[in-house]
């Protein structure tokens, strides 16, 4: 698909839900004032920033800028927030806006807006600021307790729903950006990661720029591909799939893994970069037919806290479940659905004739272990410093996680955990 910087566009990113809306044909510090001005009359805007992106690149002082050319105050900006989206640091950031918005007497409004410039982290952990921002009992770690999904006598529905709205500017792929849902990371020794679904509001506009995304280490912008690539293929393999989410989920695969190759190859190719962007809404747009997730996605979850990035669990735990499920005989026709997909691509048939296997010979983990082997992305939990010794805790974790039991073998008992664990140790 090609890209053009000289025709800005703002259009909804799903035809079925009211947000997010997606601006881009512009470089982000000027889509992003005119958001802030013509669609919201913001009054106040915070932005948090990734402590990378902010430190290594003039991103954060470009944004800064252009903002403080408009009507729109800023009122700070908090510049690092750890990956996966620690607990404390969702409440530290709370307070520091809820203060920021606030000062001298004014009341929080639906004229303030939050920006997240950055990763999967920032976004997250936004989604989560703006609804605690609603509900003044929460301001302490433990006053979250009761909000996230699962927790005992969960009902988020009591409190308010957000009033400050999101903008958010990703600079990697892993998609959080498309949808409320938001993972926070209990502190240690728990290390658990809990889902938080609040009302389907934020981000409101999420603001796309390939050139930005230039500034991504190849290993973050790759590997969370992979990981919106998981989206389509736990997606496509359920056995509780849906024809929205079917051709959702094979639009995303045919995107992704052409531009994420293409990537690889040449990665100031903005084509194929705002292609992998544009995947990542297909991905999503199967995620929220509705459509339940699997073991990968129940694992990684539980992975992540131990230090692995984000799309990182993808890459390690995605052909490794395929396989597992495979093997079980439990979704075989969905795989060669999926399979047949992936097919299709040239790409995809040259990584089989390198490896030396016919088309026939290979299955759907095979296919994906290529793909993920061609971006030079890790395949096993040895490759990102997690040993045996963690095994236990991380297979006890993952029996917590919503997508277990929605795996189409029902992951139920930590022996089953570990069976797949074993198949990635080194």
């Amino acid at each position: 698909m090609p890209f053009d910087y000289g025709i800005e566009k703002l259009e909804p990113a799903f035809d079925d839900r009211p947000v997010p809306y997606i601006a881009y044909g512009g470089h982000f510090p000027e889509l992003t004032s005119n958001q802030l001005t013509q669609t919201f009359g913001a009054e106040r805007a915070f932005i948090i920033s990734g402590k990378t992106l902010s430190e290594n690149t003039p991103a954060l002082k470009r944004l800064e800028k252009v903002i403080g050319d408009t009507a729109t105050k800023l009122v700070g900006t908090h510049i690092g927030i750890a990956p996966h989206t620690p607990w404390d640091q969702v409440i530290e950031i709370t307070n520091e806006i809820r203060m920021a918005f606030t000062e001298g007497g004014e009341q929080i409004s639906d004229k303030d807006v939050i920006i997240t410039l950055g990763g999967g982290s920032p976004t997250d952990g936004a989604k989560v600021v703006a609804w605690a921002l609603s509900n003044p009992s929460v301001t302490k770690p433990e006053d979250l307790e009761p909000y996230f999904s699962g927790s005992e006598g969960h009902d988020a529905s009591k409190l308010p729903d957000p009033i400050v709205r999101v903008i958010s500017i990703p600079t990697t792929l892993s998609g959080g950006e498309y949808q409320s849902i938001a993972g926070v990371t209990r502190p240690p020794p728990s290390d658990q990661k809990c889902l938080f679904k609040p009302p389907t509001r934020n981000p409101s506009v999420v603001i796309l720029d390939p050139e930005l995304t230039t500034t991504t280490p190849a290993k973050y912008w790759l590997s969370t591909g992979v990981r919106a690539i998981d989206h389509c293929v736990e997606t496509l393999c359920s056995l509780q799939s849906n024809i929205k989410g079917d051709e959702a989920a094979e639009r995303g695969l045919r995107q992704l893994v052409s531009a994420l190759l293409r990537t690889k190859g040449d990665s100031q190719d903005l084509d194929a970069r705002f292609e992998s962007q544009m995947g990542v809404i297909q991905a999503m747009h199967a995620v929220g037919s509705g459509v339940p997730l699997g073991g990968s996605h129940a694992i990684g979850h539980q992975l992540g806290p131990l230090g692995v990035g984000h799309g990182e669990t993808s890459c390690i735990m995605l052909p490794a479940v395929c396989k597992w499920n495979a093997s079980k005989k439990a979704n075989v026709e969905r795989q060669a659905i999926c399979r047949d997909v992936l097919i299709q691509s040239q790409e995809v048939r040259g990584l089989i004739e390198k490896s030396g296997k016919s088309v026939d010979d290979t299955d759907l983990g095979d296919i994906l272990d290529l793909v993920i082997r061609a971006l030079g992305m890790p395949r096993t939990l040895k490759e990102v410093g997690v040993g045996r010794d963690k095994l236990d805790a991380l297979a006890k974790n993952t029996l917590t996680d919503p997508w277990s039991p929605t795996n189409p073998e029902p992951i139920t008992t930590k022996e089953q955990v570990l069976e797949i664990l074993e198949m990635v140790v080194e």
